[in-house]
């Protein structure tokens, strides 16, 4: 700081030249002496006859000035004047330790994050610092310090995660890797946002004894998550949190349905000083139903986006009963407990009439997802048929038990079991001693994992009929285990019976608050809404997963089943990222924050190193010395012009050449340097430009190299898998390669490396269109890319995983030529070993090259590059997988089947390959020898 101004100078000593500017005024003014004037008598005439032409003695004021600003302005310049100067002070005791919060938060500033984790890298490069790079969202924290080239490898593969971030986790990590090393600098790139033990987790960074911590973004945090949704009675209403308690703003709330189109909006408000919010979405009935997500529109998070499963959407249900309501005693009312527990969740339509022929068609008419009927018993014939057709489609009809019911025959098709004539109850023929309580629910009932409440008791009941599949339909049961409620499927739709009545007349059921949660569940599992489907409970894959901006993508690998079987809440984790967990037909959603959850601001613990606060921004700094060397430049020009001037350059028609040629240089050096100040300074300061050293190391010898997915595991794999073919190769052959290179296609160059490994990820992002330009014109111009699947594909287009999917989506912009299975005489099956197949880490799946034209197609397809060698090639054996060694030489991965001989195998075709790649197809005219050596006596 210079008097309040974020100014400093990179050699400040140089501004000990402007005491020199006297001087160099001093010697602007100084000139010699004036010659002395001796009268000649001719002269007198011609002096009244020529006009004359005086010389000053010396400069004018102006330009002496003009001089002044040049020297000055280069002074300045090689001082080097920098605005806003970043702090560089990284402590050279120990390893710079880079903590990076790479949670849902951190999406939207992610690059500049990663601008300021790579500026550190750098100031620890010209220390020579190692550096430890540790991500808090990462399922596995590697915290190990190593150099700054394997840190800025990790920076780039790394991404944000739809996660939480677990510092703990993280913190735990890094202190195990660095042991008693002690680090210089703790640089933390926080996003700001608290969560439970994160204070008590970074606390535990003093135990590193580090000489400085950086702390950096968390005063300019900023965050907003929509928290829950509930489908009212008329709108939807919306639950946001957002971080602090800033100034009022308003945000769009968007619902889109499950192909993405967007079918409603609505307005988030937030109040001044307030960090939570209520939206609302006012929209009909069926179009609210058919919402399949909300967001924020102007905010790509995995906290922004709310997905629904089919739990959210508002049921229709018609309620009928075999009696009318009694307004004078409405507890009495078969209807009236079923209304009050499903009101809230339901829209309830209720018949105006005891005529089953009436009302139940006007009932279907209205295209309820579920029906209720309270003690009915036969039904008339021409409205049964209709209802039977109605549950066929999809529709659910719930039953309760009554007189009229336990006096219908036996086999009623509209109960989902065989009843028995009659009911039990106490003083009966089938009397109990006492009232039976509930039993636990069967792990198979949609009311596993509700508590079975002790307090409810059944008195008198329907009975069923023993039979072989009755275990199977009965999802509740009394403690004797008499069934107390009973389903059946009937096409798409089900039958579910509860053995009691609606009233409080047999049990104390509906009068609990459990019986609002069994019918609730019950419900939910109607399937005649659109776009319903019953995701059940249990383990479910996951089917659609978010990533960290909010889009839903494929679920990849990573990611394991959804486990509900334990009943309560799922939670999100690195195992269960948000996302849909289910299949097409029925899913359950998976959000990142549960209702009630809001947002709270990072408080960072009181560490005993001295902390600097920065904000998260690229280099801000603003250097001075290109605009001063321009300004010099350019008043250089002006003096340069006006001495032409007043030598009388410009006073004949035509500039003189030496004037003209003068003129158009010092142009030409003024509009380039003021028209791109930042050109010049990258010219004169900047000569090394990025991807000099990994060039320069790429030509010193022959490098396998593989494509960076940003998938770390996979990566690895690659990395691993190259690297022992490479030391097999020099094993074998005269080839020593140098280690394996991973590529960025986007950015690096491709043309330094003859083969290039690219497997398939499902958690890799699809490359631009810039990246599959790049690798088209590889292909074209000699280079060939292997494509490994590694899912064990039978033939090309014919794999229906995601990995296959991935690689078709690639295809699909590249222009590659026909492919088929290698031939049995194909250079590759004998560029150096004799092979038959080409195995990996598994052996059946074939390896596809480019095909050999016909005769009469030869003349027809274009020269290409490359000595006949195939520009792609593709498996899905995972070759990495198969040849990736550890540190003590024993294989990663075990072959499918375990056959020691098939990774043998697995190397041999890698070194044809590489081969292959390298000689070209010089063995195809190996079948011309035997007629060299006939002609050759031989």
């Amino acid at each position: 700081m210079i008097g309040g101004l974020p100014l400093a100078f990179g050699a400040p000593a140089v501004l000990f030249g402007l005491l020199a500017l006297p001087v160099i005024w001093w010697l602007l003014r100084l000139t010699p002496p004036r010659p002395r004037a001796e009268p000649f008598a001719p002269l007198a005439i011609l002096a009244r006859v020529l006009k004359p032409e005086e010389t000053p003695s010396r400069s004018p004021w102006w330009l002496t000035a003009l001089r002044l600003l040049i020297a000055a302005l280069v002074i300045l310049a090689l001082a080097e004047p920098v605005l806003n100067p970043r702090d560089r002070a990284l402590s050279g005791d120990g390893p710079l330790v880079l903590l990076i919060d790479n949670g849902w938060a951190s999406a939207p500033d992610w690059q500049a994050r990663t601008e300021a984790a790579d500026m550190l890298i750098g100031e620890a490069e010209s220390l020579d610092l190692p550096v430890s790079l540790v991500f808090t969202a990462d399922r596995r924290p590697d915290a190990t310090p190593g150099s700054f080239e394997r840190a800025r490898e990790q920076l780039r593969a790394a991404r944000p995660r739809p996660l939480r971030p677990d510092r703990g986790s993280a913190v735990t990590a890094l202190i195990a890797a660095l042991g008693q090393t002690r680090p210089g600098t703790i640089a933390y790139l926080s996003d700001g946002v608290d969560t439970p033990g994160a204070s008590d987790a970074l606390a535990r960074l003093d135990t590193l004894n580090p000489a400085a911590i950086r702390v950096i973004g968390v005063e300019e945090a900023q965050a907003l998550a929509l928290t829950d949704a509930d489908n009212g009675t008329d709108r939807l209403t919306v639950a946001a949190s957002r971080l602090g308690n800033g100034a009022a703003e308003d945000f769009s709330l968007r619902a889109r349905d499950a192909k993405g189109r967007e079918i409603a909006s609505g307005r988030l408000a937030f109040a001044d000083g307030e960090s939570t919010a209520t939206g609302e979405i006012s929209a009909p009935f069926e179009i609210r139903n058919d919402i399949a997500r909300l967001d924020v529109a102007g905010i790509e998070t995995a906290g922004a986006a709310r997905l629904l499963d089919d739990s959210f959407r508002r049921r229709r249900v018609a309620l009928i009963s075999g009696e009318a309501a009694d307004a004078a005693q409405p507890l009495l009312s078969p209807l009236y407990y079923i209304n009050r527990a499903l009101s809230p969740y339901a829209d309830l339509i209720e018949a105006d009439t005891a005529d089953m022929s009436v009302a139940i068609p006007k009932l279907l008419a209205q295209s309820p997802a579920v029906i209720i009927m309270a003690d009915i018993g036969v039904l008339p014939a021409d409205v049964s048929g209709p209802l039977e057709a109605w549950i066929d489609r999809g529709g659910t009809l719930i039953r309760f038990a009554g007189p009229r019911l336990a006096a219908a025959p036996a086999d009623d098709p509209l109960t989902p079991v065989l009843l028995r004539k009659g009911e039990r109850e106490l003083g009966g023929a089938l009397s109990w001693i006492e009232p039976q309580p509930l039993a636990d629910y069967p792990r198979s009932s949609p009311f596993a994992g509700l508590p079975a409440p002790r307090d409810v008791t059944v008195s008198r009941q329907v009975l069923a009929e023993p039979s072989a599949d009755l275990a199977s339909r009965t999802w509740a049961s009394l403690a004797d285990g008499t069934p107390l409620v009973t389903a059946a499927d009937r096409g798409a739709g089900r039958i579910v019976l509860f053995h009691v009545t609606a009233e409080a007349g047999w049990s104390n059921l509906p009068i609990s608050g459990h019986f609002v949660d069994m019918l609730r569940r019950a419900v939910q599992l109607s399937r005649a809404l659109s776009g319903g489907g019953e995701a059940g409970s249990g383990i479910l894959p996951p089917w659609r997963l978010l990533d960290a901006s909010g889009t839903l993508l494929p679920a990849g690998g990573d990611a394991k089943p959804l486990d509900l079987t334990g009943g309560g809440t799922p939670q999100v984790s690195a195992d269960n990222p948000p996302g849909l967990y289910g299949a097409e037909d029925g899913f359950v959603a998976l959000n990142l924050f549960a209702p009630g959850e809001t947002l709270a601001p990072l408080t960072l613990p009181d560490f005993a190193a001295p902390v600097t606060r920065v904000p998260v921004a690229g280099d801000s700094a603003v250097d001075f010395r290109p605009w001063l060397f321009g300004a010099a430049l350019a008043a250089l020009i002006a003096d340069t012009l006006i001495v032409l001037l007043l030598n009388g350059a410009f006073r004949s028609r035509r500039l003189r050449p030496a004037a003209t040629t003068a003129l158009a240089v010092t142009l030409g050096l003024a509009l380039g340097g003021m028209a791109a100040p930042n050109q010049v300074r990258a010219q004169a300061f900047d000569d090394a430009q990025p991807g000099d050293a990994q060039l320069l190391e790429s030509l010193d010898a022959t490098h396998l190299a593989y494509v960076i997915t940003g998938d770390d595991e996979t990566d690895a794999t690659s990395r691993s898998g190259l690297d022992s073919l490479s030391t097999y190769l020099a094993s074998t052959t005269a080839l020593e390669p140098g280690p394996a290179i991973g590529l960025d296609i986007e950015t690096d160059a491709l043309s330094l490396y003859p083969l290039i490994y690219w497997p398939m990820s499902e958690d890799a992002p699809l490359p631009s269109a810039a990246a599959i330009s790049r690798i088209d014109a590889y292909m074209k111009s000699g280079g060939t890319v292997l494509f490994d699947t590694r899912d064990r594909i039978a033939e090309l287009g014919g794999g229906s995983s995601e990995l296959t999917l991935r690689l078709q989506q690639i295809l699909a912009n590249l222009d590659i030529p026909p492919l088929e299975p290698v031939p049995a005489d194909h250079v590759l099956t004998k560029s150096f070993y004799l092979l038959d197949n080409f195995p990996g880490r598994y052996a059946d799946g074939p390896l596809w090259v480019e095909a050999t034209p016909q005769p009469d197609e030869a003349a027809e397809r274009p020269a290409r590059a490359g000595d006949g060698v195939s520009s792609i090639l593709i498996t899905g054996n995972d070759l990495a997988g198969a040849w990736a060694l550890d540190e003590t030489g024993f294989p990663k991965f075990s072959t499918v089947p375990p056959d020691p001989w098939q990774r043998e195998y697995a190397f041999r075709a890698g070194v044809n390959i590489v081969m292959y790649m390298l000689t070209g197809n010089y063995k195809a005219d190996q079948v011309h020898i035997p007629a060299l050596l006939e002609r050759l006596g031989q």
